[in-house]
Formats: structure tokens, C-alpha cells, sequence
């Protein structure tokens, strides 16, 4: 296929490497591993969907994927436009209908994307189970990652990334993974232009992916990189360099200070 082609030939510095060196690196995949592929339509998990296949197809670590379009409720017609796109790539994705979107209207109708982002992760590990899958495999690239340090640091006042795998605090035995940890949301746009591949972007009735904190973090941060080169690598670096001798404080579940180190 040209387009899973495109990222060994052309787009193979870009984003293969990155997405090969985030498995390795962060030991993603294992032998035996079953992951559960989180399709939404947009660019990323799709990537995402093609590069796990290809791995899957030529790695001499051997494991299985189911791919999943979990439904929060769609419209028709993004619902068609997902569906169309996953069979031009080849993809047989299954389709499961939630009501998320209708649930979460009623309760946060002005502030409906942490628990519409809680109640779809729940969906997506009770699939996961279901299907015997002990890996989730979510969308989230590079730049996801900096933003969300950015958010933590101004809008929580706390240091705190994404990280590239976790394991789930409530399904016992089951990993969270994102494999286009290292890949940046320029080249997967770019990707997506070279293949003539058309994405929907924010599917929910109630508010609209350019708008919100997210929009202005992707701004502040290119304007960084404008003025500071490597500035949006360096807060990524930032996350393997704490200095824990140079902080205020940490929390792992128990309040540290500096004080901590000096006798009293």
C-alpha cells in the first residue's frame, strides 16, 4: 500500500525512526502482547494504526492487535467518514457505540472534556478486557507531550508530563502505551498532505478542537521555537533532566520537601 510505503521511503526519518526508537527505548511491546489499537479518526491514531501494523507484519517480536473505533457518539456523517478512511487503508476496525457524548452533555455542559476524556478511557479498558488485550495503545505524539507540561506548569502549577507507558490504576494487568511518543505533529501533517488523506478533526457536538487551553499552549510553543531554537525539544528533554537536588519539592504519593535532605 502507498501510503503505509510512504513512511519506510519517504517519511522514514520523520516518523518511522521516531516511532521504532519510542518502542525500543521505552519497551512498549513485548512477545505475546495483544494490543488494543484506539482508532478516532484523526491523523494520529490512524498513523498510529498503520505504523503498529507494518511493525506487526515485518518484527521478530511477535504480537497481536485488534484495531478499535470506540464511538462516544458521532455523527453519521463523521461516523461514515471514519469508517471510509480506515477501508481505503485496509484497516477492519471494530466499531463499538457508546453514549458518552450524550451522558456527558447532560452533566458538564460547559466543561465536558475531563469527564468525557475519564468515561472514554474507562470505555476503552472495559474493550480492552473484553477482548483479552493486555495494551492499550492511545495517539498522543511529541508535541501532546510539551503541551501538556506547559498545561500542568501554568494552569495546575505542577511538573508533570505524559508519560510513554503506564500501567492502569483500576484493570489489573493492563498497560496504556503511545507509541508516537517521539513522532512531532508537523510530520504526521505532513504525512497526511503527501497521501491526499483528509481526517476529522474534534467530533464533539459541544465544543471545538481549536479552541481551549490546548490551542494556546500549540501557540506559545511554536512562538518559543520561533524565537529559541529547540526550544519545544528542550521541555521535552526537561522530563529525563529533573535535578532533584535543585527542587522545591516532590510528591510520589508522599510530600517531599528540600528540607528533607538537611538535618534539623
Amino acid at each position: 500500500m502507498d501510503v503505509e510505503r510512504s513512511l519506510v521511503k519517504k517519511f522514514r526519518k520523520e516518523i518511522y525512526h521516531p516511532f521504532i526508537k519510542a518502542i525500543k527505548d521505552y519497551h512498549l511491546i513485548n512477545e505475546g502482547d495483544k494490543i488494543l489499537v484506539c482508532i478516532s479518526g484523526g491523523k494520529d491514531s490512524t498513523l498510529m494504526a498503520i505504523l503498529l501494523r507494518h511493525l506487526q507484519r515485518y518484527s521478530e517480536v511477535k504480537f497481536d492487535l485488534e484495531y478499535v473505533v470506540m464511538d462516544p457518539g458521532y455523527t453519521e456523517d463523521n461516523l461514515k467518514h471514519i469508517t471510509d478512511n480506515l477501508k481505503k487503508l485496509d484497516i477492519d476496525a471494530k466499531v463499538y457505540p457508546t453514549k458518552i457524548f450524550k451522558i456527558d452533555s447532560k452533566i458538564h455542559p460547559k466543561n465536558p472534556c475531563y469527564l468525557c476524556s475519564k468515561m472514554r478511557r474507562g470505555a476503552l479498558y472495559n474493550i480492552g478486557k473484553e477482548l483479552g488485550c493486555n495494551k492499550i495503545a492511545l495517539g498522543h505524539n511529541f508535541d501532546d507531550v510539551i503541551e501538556t507540561v506547559m498545561l500542568n506548569m501554568l494552569f495546575n502549577g505542577i511538573y508533570s508530563g505524559m508519560l510513554p507507558i503506564l500501567d492502569s490504576e483500576n484493570y489489573e494487568g493492563m498497560q496504556l502505551i503511545r507509541p508516537l511518543y517521539l513522532v512531532h505533529e508537523d510530520n504526521i501533517v505532513k504525512w497526511a498532505k503527501y497521501n491526499e488523506l483528509e481526517f476529522v478533526r474534534c467530533k464533539c457536538p459541544l465544543t471545538v478542537e481549536d479552541n481551549g487551553k490546548r490551542k494556546e499552549m500549540k501557540a506559545l510553543i511554536k512562538e518559543l521555537n520561533d524565537k529559541y531554537e529547540y526550544a519545544g525539544d528542550n521541555i521535552f528533554n526537561a522530563l529525563n533532566n529533573v535535578n532533584m537536588h535543585n527542587i522545591l519539592g516532590y510528591d510520589d504519593g508522599v510530600k517531599h520537601t528540600f528540607h528533607d535532605d538537611y538535618q534539623k
